[in-house]
């Protein structure tokens, strides 16, 4: 006999296709990197981006040119470089002490310990910037450790990651330690053409609410390494200013708004890449100015970030690792299945074309720059629009009572 209170009714299990479908996208993002990461001791290492890095650390270690198009060539084709032709640093020069200690290595042996830093600057990212939004489910903190951009940026070697550790420093310390909240958006400079909306918000707003000590410590990270670069290679600054006006990275084919719009108007007319760009952060400063006075850094800054990808006159898949802090908020405030099941369908969209072998210079990768955005807006409307009606049934509840 069952005892008394008791059911014998079969359990029955809830389907939530939001969480399948989770499951699949975190899943195959994982399953997408130990693929890559088993085939890279396979492959020569001039088959990834960190070729350019290990070859710019020997040229700087050795007092060479790093811009030399004849010395970089013959390096990153030693080192297995299938493509023709030299590759650079892109990255302005202050950055390039980072590269510095992979010269006293070979390329060889210095692709695995640069790997392993760009994934512990993936993992340290999201660890930062998670236990400040005090989400309920910790689980949904894979979301951003599978980020498929952030992947595809560790396994290639890109310094990409490090502009999502500044701002996941930045959103951290901003409130406790403004100099060096300051200090860590250092790493944003790594590469600052893919933020700049959000940059000019930071510094009208820091002018705006005299925030001297985040100013400074800026403006001591970008000194001292201005100074350590100097140390290594006073030339560097006119090779780079030499090299940046013939690079003629203006007629790249790059899948972002920016060129598209380029290639839709006049492809040799390469100011139409920056129109975007202009406009989006005018935008910024006027919807800035609207709301500086209750301003917050994780629900508008987000946005700004969101934005600055969408716009930037040069960005690449892996470059998009800066909006994980922002899509961590959105699936942290979401009350929705709805989101969350948009964002797995996007991982799974994006991982299936990793695993198909589309180039990244293919135009079926300018759709996640606008995804991300839509995707956020969406997101904390629904979420907004939860909380509205919870408050309008505790009201009736209580009416009620």
């Amino acid at each position: 006999m069952p005892r008394s209170g008791t059911s014998n009714a079969p359990i029955r299990l809830k389907f939530d296709l939001a969480w399948v479908l989770l499951g699949i996208a975190c899943g195959l993002a994982a399953a997408t990197a130990v693929v890559y990461f088993v085939q890279i001791p396979l492959q020569p290492v001039g088959a990834r981006d960190y070729v350019v890095y290990w070859a710019t650390g020997q040229q700087l270690l050795h007092h060479g040119n790093p811009y030399d198009p004849n010395v970089m060539s013959s390096l990153e084709h030693s080192a297995g470089l299938a493509y023709p032709g030299s590759y650079f640093m892109r990255n302005p020069p202050w950055t390039l002490p980072l590269a510095v200690l992979l010269g006293l290595c070979s390329a060889s042996a210095a692709a695995l310990p640069w790997t392993l830093l760009m994934l512990a600057v993936l993992v340290a990212s999201v660890a930062i910037v998670w236990p400040v939004l005090r989400a309920k489910s910790r689980q949904l903190s894979l979301l951003g450790f599978v980020f498929p951009p952030a992947l595809h940026g560790v396994i290639a070697g890109q310094t990409s990651l490090f502009v999502l550790l500044g701002l996941a420093l930045f959103l951290r310390f901003h409130k406790t330690r403004p100099f060096w909240a300051g200090a860590s958006l250092w790493f944003c400079t790594v590469k600052p053409h893919i933020l700049i909306p959000f940059a000019m918000v930071w510094l009208v707003w820091v002018l705006a609410t005299r925030a001297w000590k985040m100013l400074a410590g800026a403006l001591t990270a970008v000194a001292a390494s201005c100074l350590l670069t100097e140390c290594i290679d006073p030339a560097v600054w006119s090779q780079y200013l030499h090299w940046a006006g013939s690079s003629g990275i203006g007629a790249e084919l790059i899948p972002c708004l920016g060129v598209a719009l380029r290639q839709l108007i006049s492809p040799t007319r390469y100011w139409i890449a920056f129109v975007p760009v202009v406009a989006g952060t005018l935008w910024a400063l006027i919807w800035f100015l609207k709301r500086r006075h209750s301003w917050d850094w994780f629900e508008q800054g987000n946005v700004l970030v969101l934005l600055s990808i969408l716009v930037a006159p040069y960005c690449w898949i892996w470059d998009q690792s800066a909006v994980i802090p922002a899509l961590l908020y959105g699936v942290s405030r979401t009350r929705s299945r709805v989101p969350l099941a948009l964002l797995a369908v996007a991982y799974i969209a994006i991982d299936i074309q990793e695993l198909t072998g589309v180039s990244v210079r293919s135009w079926l990768y300018i759709w996640p720059s606008i995804f991300w955005l839509a995707w956020y807006l969406l997101t904390r409307s629904r979420g907004l629009q939860s909380v509205a009606e919870s408050r309008v049934e505790a009201g009736s509840v209580g009416a009620l009572g």
